[in-house]
């Protein structure tokens, strides 16, 4: 592997670049013609390599392990990065489970005819080479590649050092696929270098090559691919996602809804980061003193302070924090409306839930928050391109052009018209 301490030079880099999105670009263009059956084909090859590589993925991902605690990665990388036999099997399904979806290119999304006998039709089509930059999770590879590939687009994945040697293992499992189904390996390729000057081609460098870029990280990696990108870009920056629990919420039903929403796992974008209570809401103690004992740290307003003395003083800091972490911010607001407006003051527009028994007060909660995702008496975590029948994902956009939500097959495409005529003329 080459790396930033190989010295590569500035020119055998650009020219390495270069090739990829050369390589990409004559992918692509066979891709948009490649059949259903053959794309599917490289998906399921890929996941059963997936399962045969197993002990080659998970030493490989030792690797990264290993190299990740000695630089002193926080722990929530550390979760992100980590694979087991668990998630090796899920990556495998994730990928069939693909493979299962329809085929978006070439469906028909509306058609009509005008007064002129004109037969008009918009139908999708892939976006044509798709960059990806990501860092840590290792997983991002088989999904990233695999919804590319069923969506008909050639992609080039730029994963984190970190996660180099997972990568590469998981990298090479959707070649094979690739390879057995006879579609071309450039399909999907991965950045060979950890060198952080290819993210900076990547960005403005290959604009000739590259239709769209997708970052998936930290806030600093998306702030830069926003910024310094010369295509477009779906991401979003953070998850600073809410649960309200309102004066009529169900007290059991709350107190799970939040532990889902914030303990499952920490440090996924859909963990909850803020918890809101409704000031008359009897849930609210029940909720708070559940949080503690799971071993999460709440930092609260004078309110929540006063309902448990273990919790800590919240600062202005504290409502915009994506934690990442088992720590929470509370806050009791005055119905539904101190929610929302909190929630549009201090979200990130990804993914907000409200738990209450009135219908009334959720769908002005659904209809009043401007969120990618919101939802009624469910888990944040639910924000979920699998959750969500997609297969997979390939991050949760909080844009609000092209792609907002989960990323999935359907999201990696545009369209064009396809028009029909019998010899008119435009008078």
């Amino acid at each position: 592997m080459i790396s930033s301490s190989d010295g590569v030079a500035g020119a055998e880099l650009a020219g390495q670049m270069d090739a990829l999105g050369r390589a990409a670009v004559q992918a692509a263009r066979l891709l948009a013609r490649a059949s259903s059956a053959s794309k599917d084909a490289a998906l399921l090859g890929a996941a059963a390599a997936v399962r045969a590589q197993r002990d080659d993925i998970l030493a490989a991902n030792a690797l990264d392990l290993r190299q990740a605690g000695e630089r002193g990665l926080s722990a929530a990388l550390l979760d992100r990065l980590a694979l087991d036999d668990k998630r090796v099997e899920a990556m495998a399904r994730g990928i069939e489970e693909i493979a299962a979806l329809a085929d978006p290119v070439g469906t028909v999304m509306a058609s009509w005819e005008r007064p002129n006998g004109l037969r008009i039709a918009r139908v999708r089509v892939p976006l044509g080479v798709i960059g990806i930059i990501y860092e840590s999770r290792p997983n991002v590879t088989a999904d990233a590649g695999a919804l590319c590939l069923k969506s008909g687009n050639a992609v080039i994945l730029r994963g984190g050092s970190e996660s180099s040697h997972s990568s590469r293992a998981i990298h090479a499992c959707l070649v094979s696929g690739l390879r057995e189904a006879g579609l071309p390996e450039a399909a999907i390729q991965r950045v060979p270098t950890t060198d952080r000057a290819a993210v900076g081609l990547l960005l403005s460098g290959m604009t000739q090559y590259i239709d769209v870029l997708v970052p998936r990280g930290g806030r600093s990696l998306v702030e830069r691919v926003q910024r310094e990108a010369r295509v477009p870009v779906i991401g979003h920056l953070e998850g600073n996602c809410h649960v309200y629990v309102d004066r009529d919420a169900d007290a059991d039903m709350a107190r799970e809804v939040v532990l889902n929403a914030k303990m499952r796992r920490t440090g996924i974008c859909g963990a909850a980061e803020t918890v809101l209570f409704d000031r008359d809401c009897p849930a609210a103690a029940g909720v708070v003193a559940a949080l503690l004992e799971a071993g999460c740290e709440v930092r609260g307003d004078e309110a929540v302070q006063a309902l448990d003395a273990r919790v800590v003083a919240a600062n202005e800091q504290d409502w915009m924090t994506e934690y990442l972490a088992p720590i929470i911010a509370a806050r009791v607001v005055d119905t539904v409306e101190g929610a929302m407006a909190h929630i549009e003051r201090y979200g990130s527009g990804h993914t907000e839930s409200i738990v209450t028994g009135n219908p009334q007060t959720a769908e002005r909660f659904l209809a009043g928050v401007d969120s990618a995702i919101v939802l009624h008496n469910a888990s944040t975590q639910f924000a979920d391109g699998g959750e969500f029948g997609m297969g997979a994902e390939i991050g949760i956009s909080t844009d609000k052009f092209h792609a907002r939500g989960p990323v999935g097959v359907e999201q990696l495409t545009s369209y064009k018209y396809v028009v029909h005529g019998s010899g008119q003329l435009r008078p």
